[in-house]
Parts: C-alpha cells; structure tokens; sequence
C-alpha cells in the first residue's frame, strides 16, 4: 500500500492532535526539550513536537520526506511567530555532519523507518550522550467503541491497510535500539481522553495513512460520507476518544 501523507497536509494540519502538555512535562524532567538544546525531529510531519520544543527555547530542525507537509509547518509555525529549519530528507539519509544534535526525536513515525539504516544514522548525528526519544499517540479500539467501528469502516474501504487494533505500546522498539547499541532505555506510557468534534475526527481519519494517505479523492470522499452518517446517527457532536501516550527514551553508545 503506497503511502503519501502530502496529500492529507490540510487535514493533516487541522486535525491531527498534538501531544499532551504531560508528555512534555515529563521529558522536561530528564532534560529533553530544554532550552538552548539542538534538537533533530525525524519525520516531522506539520511540527508538532518541533513547535513545542521550539516554544521551550530549544534550537530544533524538522525532516520528512513530504514538501507538502514541511510548508504546512511552516504555516504553523508563523502563526506562532517561530523560527523552526526544515530539511527535506529521509531519514536513513541524513544531509548532517557528525556530531551535532544532543537530542533526536521520532514522533508518530518510527514505524515508517528502516531501523538499523536510521540508527545507524541517529549514532552519526547525535553528540556525546545525546538521546534518542520515540513517541507515539495512538486512539484505541475498545469493545464496540467508536474508534472500532471507524477502523472497521476503514478497512471496509481499505483491506489492505496493517493499522486497526494497535494497543499503543512498541515492544519491539526496545528490542530494535538494544540491538543498535543504545543504553539506559527507559520507556512510560499513559492514557487519555482527547475530545474531537464530529467534524474534527472524521478530519483526522482522513489524514490517517489508511484513508487520505492511500486512497483516491473519489473513495475518500466516499469513505468520509459513510463516517458522517455513522456518527451523526450514534454520536453527540463531541466526542471523548481514548488515547495511549507511548514514550521511549535512550542514549547514544559510548
């Protein structure tokens, strides 16, 4: 299934939620997004974890593959009068000389990556100590929630898509950096609630990799009808969607 987010870069920038202000709080606490920090987001998407840290006071620079999503940042990120370098770039290859982030973060995106390439090149980058964080915010499909239901609409549409059913944890990205040589691995996880309007969450299903991002304008459109009836006909208007907040944290080998 050929993925291509650029073509979700509005919904993409209106709808997707940010990371919750604990996230933040408690990478603060190990010294993640402090000021003055250079800081490396990999597949930046529209900038969410690199505005944050940007409004931290840390020197940030966003990559991703997508021209489309990389000016939707920006967009963004004048709207908050900040001043964020975006490089248009992959991940496995990245245009930096080595050393010189003290932090490399991965949000929403690990998952996209070919893992012994970008560690590889996350060693490269990082200086002396520096750290790795992979994040993800994940909905979760509970019995008969409406997040099951929507990924069942999804795949009705999509058969082809690998995303319904996550639990929002990423065991196997422990196993992946140990063997990369990374110490001192850490991981935490919480849960919460993120209220969506009916609009704003078929705009965030829209901006998902198995709807906008894969699918022609005709069956998007198609799609969105259906979850337009589906939610007016069993929803109010607001809805509390359930969230898992998952964070890794690592160090560079010595």
């Amino acid at each position: 299934m050929k993925i291509d987010f650029g073509r979700t870069a509005k919904d993409y920038s209106l709808f997707r939620a940010g990371y919750p202000d604990e996230l933040y709080k408690r990478l603060r606490r190990i010294n993640i997004g402090s000021d003055g920090q250079s800081i490396l987001d990999l597949g930046t998407g529209t900038g969410y974890l690199a505005r944050r840290f940007s409004e931290q006071g840390a020197r940030v620079t966003g990559v991703d593959i997508s021209e489309e999503l990389i000016n939707a940042a920006k967009e963004l990120d004048n709207e908050k009068g900040l001043k964020i370098k975006y490089v248009k770039a992959r991940a496995e290859e990245l245009p930096f000389h080595a050393p010189t982030f003290d932090v490399v973060t991965a949000g929403q995106c690990w998952h996209w990556f070919q893992g012994e390439k970008v560690m590889n090149e996350i060693r490269r980058v990082l200086k002396k100590n520096g750290k790795l964080v992979i994040v993800h915010l994940d909905w979760l499909p509970l019995k008969d929630n409406i997040v099951m239901k929507t990924e069942e609409l999804i795949l009705s549409y999509n058969p082809n898509w690998t995303g319904a059913g996550g639990t929002g944890v990423y065991p196997d990205w422990l196993t992946q950096v140990a063997n990369g040589g990374f110490k001192n691995i850490e991981t935490f996880t919480f849960d919460l609630d993120i209220t969506y309007s009916q609009e704003a969450w078929r705009g965030r299903i829209r901006a998902s990799a198995g709807v906008g991002a894969s699918l022609d304008k005709e069956t998007v459109k198609a799609f969105d009808h259906d979850l337009k009836i589906l939610l007016e006909s069993n929803y109010r208007e607001s809805i509390d969607i359930p969230h898992r907040v998952f964070c890794l944290v690592c160090s560079k080998p010595q």
